[in-house]
């Protein structure tokens, strides 16, 4: 047996390829296939009805077919990322990884299509016959000068985006992170002095949009494997070459770069050495971009120069020109509008929109993936990072406007404003429904809410977003002297006008603590205590939402659940003396749930559930506008089991009909029959019941807890927001002390919605 010599990182990847099903995609139905009925409708002869209606009005192929999402990344396997000419069939995985990207951070579909075909005028003739089946084509890993011939030909004789993403990507990555640098040093583009390493389709498609965006071609000189292209040279030259022979008596890369104020690598390993850095000009900014390894380190650098901003295509290193942050999200936006082409103005909106996106505070969910690491604009974070949601939110719609006004557009996009909600949808539902929340609270009259950790760090970072973001007047309750120095010196800047109230000097505590006094000294409060408690900032905030003074509060980011529930309730307490309950808002592409109760009552008799059904229906449609559908959730459906739990929850689903007859509701259920239409009406059709459940009502805490945090951790197409509190009688919620500065802006945004909603209930209850 032959001893396997690999290393383990080589091992690790060939097991990340082959364990399970081989390979990284599969292809899903979605409709449902689970009749002869829908069957039928799939294929035979239903799918005639589509087949005739497209042969009628060809555009009518992006209404019944997937046509619209579908990117064909196409290659002959010439030269594969760092590998070279290694042929189709080894440049599979490669192009299977391509689909990986596009699915992941743009939600597009992708055939890779590996091609047996050297011959360029082959290529161009097989990839156009394929364009009745695609909305784009990705070229990718061919040969230059093939590349160049096959995205002309092909750009002129189809009608729909073909994008070679080796040179086009590269370059929209590379610029961006350019002008930034340039931004950083305090140099103007039109006056540096660039030397480009490498003469392939990645250094000249940055070359030409290095250009396009203000340089000037006499401050360019490219080099290739045999040194600098300059007028005269015939060795190793070809028309695409002579574009950028410069007028220069420097023969070599050593001489080129003399002072020189950027680097711009595209080419092997090792070919910049430290004595070349050093005969830069000041604050040089060097690009070493050969993959998969650079042509100088970043450690390298250092020695020499320490006024150097640097960037290579590796993720170890800050400054990762890596075209996933391009090609999804340029397909995104040229794909919704139905863009002819991608042209010169669309990439160049690509370009700004990644290089502003890199000057915005970076979010809580971005700094996890990269090890908790703070970005924040400067010599080390140029670009955003791949697993940055807003990429997808940025540059789509900036590359979908500018295809607009472009005039290649053939499905112009009006309302930029729904577009942004429907791209945050395809990744990220809960982001879509935080944000349609946002969007509907009147910013005329901002929500005042209280944060009762003022001096935590995180509710900090989470207030400086959301006065920069949301219709949200925030107030701080904290001492300023541990405040202001936390403002100061994590750069907070949003935070500079931020209210803050500090409980124990603030006037109003001597009235809260004698308010306070009052309603509690039969339960065991003395006075003494009672002014101890108010110079704290859960009990100070309840008090001050309980009198009007602010509209809502965040708590819990330094204390236990019951800790910061306890104060609640004493204070504020629940409408009509009914159980408090926790909902969690499960968010999905397709459908929103509401879970109750996920974090208070441990076993709830059937009266509290009726309560807690209905109120958590009164949530759901306060939320959305629309009448839920509620279903009580057991091991059992319809008294198929005597156990007293069941009978609980049958119990509960009666009395809330009795209690709140305008609500449809029905139980004891099993889960997957009240999410699941079609066994609901196949199985149950006397139940109330006919369409999935909107409100889930759970058995008890055990339940609930388990049913909601499995929900989260199987699926990545589950966003789970909250918990929200209710029925208080003024919008409090508790944010855990493990939350994410991301959940505690959502929390915020979800207290704000109800503070509105109260107000608008207290003005109509006064009228």
């Amino acid at each position: 047996m032959t001893k396997d010599t690999r290393s383990p990182k080589d091992r690790k990847a060939l097991n990340y390829h082959a364990e399970g099903r081989p390979g990284k995609i599969e292809i899903r139905a979605t409709k449902p296939t689970l009749t002869s009925s829908q069957l039928s409708l799939a294929y035979s002869p239903g799918v005639a009805i589509p087949c005739l209606e497209i042969a009628k009005r060809e555009d009518d192929v992006f209404r019944y077919t997937a046509k619209g999402n579908l990117v064909g990344v196409i290659t002959n396997g010439t030269a594969v990322l760092g590998l070279g000419k290694i042929g189709p069939l080894a440049s599979k995985p490669v192009m299977e990884g391509k689909g990986v990207l596009f699915k992941k951070f743009a939600d597009i579909d992708v055939f890779d299509i590996e091609l047996d075909e050297p011959d360029v005028e082959g290529m161009i003739r097989i990839i156009k016959a394929l364009g009745p089946t695609f909305g784009g084509i990705n070229l990718e890993d061919i040969k230059a000068p093939d590349c160049f011939e096959i995205e002309k030909a092909l750009v002129e004789q189809m009608d729909i985006p073909v994008f070679h993403d080796d040179q086009h990507g590269t370059a929209i990555i590379a610029a961006a992170a350019f002008i930034n640098a340039l931004e950083v040093v305090k140099k103007k583009i039109h006056k540096v002095k660039i030397v480009f390493s490498g003469a392939g389709a990645a250094s000249m498609a940055c070359a030409k949009l290095f250009i396009q965006m203000g340089a000037k071609k006499d401050n360019l000189i490219m080099c290739d494997s045999k040194g600098v292209l300059y007028e005269g040279r015939t060795s190793g030259m070809n028309k695409y070459k002579d574009e950028f022979a410069a007028k220069t008596e420097h023969r070599s890369l050593a001489e080129a770069i003399k002072k020189a104020d950027a680097f711009i690598g595209l080419s092997v390993k090792g070919l910049l050495s430290k004595e070349m850095v050093a005969s830069m000009g000041k604050k040089p900014i060097i690009f070493a971009m050969a993959n998969p390894d650079p042509e100088i380190t970043p450690e390298e650098v250092a020695k020499v120069r320490k006024d150097a901003i640097m960037a290579t295509g590796r993720s170890d290193y800050p400054n990762q020109v890596n075209n996933v942050l391009g090609f999804p999200f340029i397909f995104r936006g040229a794909l919704d509008v139905r863009a002819k082409k991608i042209n010169e103005e669309m990439k160049l909106a690509a370009v700004k929109a990644l290089a502003d996106l890199a000057k915005e505070e970076v979010p809580d969910e971005v700094k996890r993936a990269y090890d908790n690491k703070d970005f924040s604009f400067g010599p080390q974070y140029l670009i955003p990072k791949p697993f940055d949601h807003r990429v997808l939110t940025r540059v789509a719609p900036a590359v979908a406007k500018a295809a607009v006004s472009s005039g290649v557009a053939r499905h112009p996009i009006t309302d930029f404003e729904a577009y942004a909600l429907e791209l945050e949808a395809r990744l990220g539902s809960g982001q879509a429904f935080i944000k349609s929340l946002r969007d509907r609270i009147d910013i005329t009259s901002p929500p005042r809410i209280a944060f009762a950790e003022g001096e935590d760090i995180r509710i900090l970072y989470a207030v400086n977003r959301i006065k920069d973001e949301s219709p949200v007047c925030p107030i701080l309750i904290g001492d300023p002297a541990k405040i202001y120095p936390k403002i100061e010196n994590h750069h907070l800047y949003h935070l500079h006008d931020v209210e803050i109230i500090h409980p124990e000097k603030d006037p109003r505590r001597k009235d809260f603590t004698h308010l306070y006094y009052s309603s509690r000294q039969r339960k065991g409060v003395s006075l003494s205590h009672a002014q101890q408690v108010m110079g704290i900032g859960n009990y100070f905030g309840a008090m001050l939402v309980k009198n009007s003074h602010v509209d809502g509060m965040i708590t819990g980011a330094a204390h236990t659940y019951p800790e910061s529930f306890r104060p609640v309730m004493e204070i504020v307490g629940t409408h009509q003396g009914h159980k408090a309950a926790g909902i969690i808002i499960l968010v999905s592409k397709n459908k929103l749930h509401f879970i109750a109760d996920c974090t208070l009552q441990f076993d709830p008799d059937a009266k509290a559930l009726a309560d807690i059904a209905i109120d958590t229906a009164g949530a759901y449609h306060s939320f959305t506008g629309k009448h839920p559908k509620v279903a009580f959730l057991s091991f059992s459906n319809f008294g198929s089991s005597p156990h007293p739990d069941a009978k609980k929850m049958a119990k509960a689903a009666s009395l809330t009909k009795e209690m709140a007859p305008y609500l449809v509701c029905d139980g004891e259920l099993q889960a997957d029959v009240a999410v699941d239409s079609r066994l609901i009406t196949s199985l149950f059709p006397f139940s109330d019941l006919q369409d999935s459940a909107d409100v889930l009502i759970m058995p008890n805490l055990n339940a609930a807890n388990i049913a909601y945090k499995l929900a989260g951790q199987l699926s990545e197409d589950i966003d789970m927001i909250g918990p929200i509190i209710i029925p208080l009688n003024s919008p409090i919620n508790i944010v855990q002390r493990t939350s994410t500065v991301d959940q505690i802006v959502h929390e915020t945004i979800l207290t704000a919605f109800m503070a509105q909603r109260f107000t608008h209930l207290k003005k109509d209850h006064a009228r």
